[in-house]
């Protein structure tokens, strides 16, 4: 990984940490002044943001290691595995805070200071929303997945910081204190389809999934249109990380000098390189 990426993908985690910290303060001071199980909800999200901030951290620093005598192909594999446990715990959370939802259904309670719960959610919202527009921008140009299961994480916190919103206007303007309990009830299935999503990502990344399809057509148009290719087959590739790993059987003259069919094989790789900036190629040349 370049120095550049790795830079970015660093303040990424940074700033994830700073705003989750800030968002936990905010939460926390609302949470006990209104007793709202929304906000309690949004809270206990912005501990984990601060959990997983801290072991993203770690991990996009272990996994920007180079290849050593251990592990050949990189480190890249650590924010698959960051990933994966930041799903697990998403999921945990969410679960937790539809049964403490259910749990306020039976046994209703009141809200308080409502004014000020409205205000924290704002703010909250403003810090969320630059976070995420800043770490898009960084996903888009480094291709972490970490970064970006980051940034999917804090975008799925916009719907239950936006229930705690209703909630608190709901019980202010219209002395309706129910409605708290089912919007933390909806908030916790959107926060658990998300820990689902990015434990998919992470999941396929670990299990050598194939690239995107989208990935692959480029590979396969790529060797049909390399001069001097007789044909190809046993393509094969897989992601770690944000890293690309892909291996290719190249058919190539029998009758051609080993400096000609190198040449042919060389410009199919740099070809394949070409597509991102963080791809592994292994051409095997078999003669026909």
């Amino acid at each position: 990984m370049s120095t550049d990426r790795h830079r970015l993908n660093l303040s990424a985690a940074a700033a994830s940490i700073t705003v989750a910290t800030a968002l936990i303060a905010l939460k926390a001071w609302a949470q006990i002044e209104t007793g709202s199980l929304a906000i309690a909800a949004s809270l206990v999200d912005s501990v984990l943001d601060l959990m997983i901030a801290l072991a993203n951290l770690a991990a996009i620093r272990y996994a920007a290691r180079p290849a050593d005598d251990d592990h050949s192909f990189g480190h890249t594999a650590a924010e698959d595995i960051a990933a994966l446990a930041q799903a697990a715990i998403v999921s945990v959370s969410a679960l937790a805070i539809a049964a403490n939802a259910a749990g306020r259904l039976v046994n209703p309670a009141p809200l308080q200071a409502e004014g000020l719960g409205l205000a924290v959610m704002l703010a909250a919202l403003a810090l969320t929303g630059g976070l995420v527009f800043y770490q898009s921008r960084v996903a888009k140009r480094t291709g972490s997945k970490i970064v970006g299961a980051d940034m999917a994480h804090y975008a799925s916190d916009f719907l239950p910081m936006l229930a705690a919103l209703v909630s608190m206007a709901a019980s202010k303007w219209l002395g309706v204190a129910l409605l708290d309990s089912v919007l933390a009830l909806a908030a916790a299935a959107w926060i658990l389809r998300t820990g689902l999503k990015i434990g998919k990502s992470a999941w396929d990344g670990l299990m050598d999934r194939e690239a995107s399809a989208e990935t692959v057509g480029k590979i396969v148009a790529i060797a049909n249109a390399t001069p001097g290719l007789s044909g190809w087959h046993d393509l094969k590739t897989r992601t770690s990380g944000t890293k690309l790993f892909v291996q290719i059987h190249a058919e190539i003259d029998g009758e051609l000098t080993l400096r000609q069919a190198h040449a042919i094989s060389a410009k199919l790789r740099h070809d394949i390189l070409a597509l991102g900036e963080d791809v592994d190629v292994i051409v095997h040349q078999d003669p026909v």
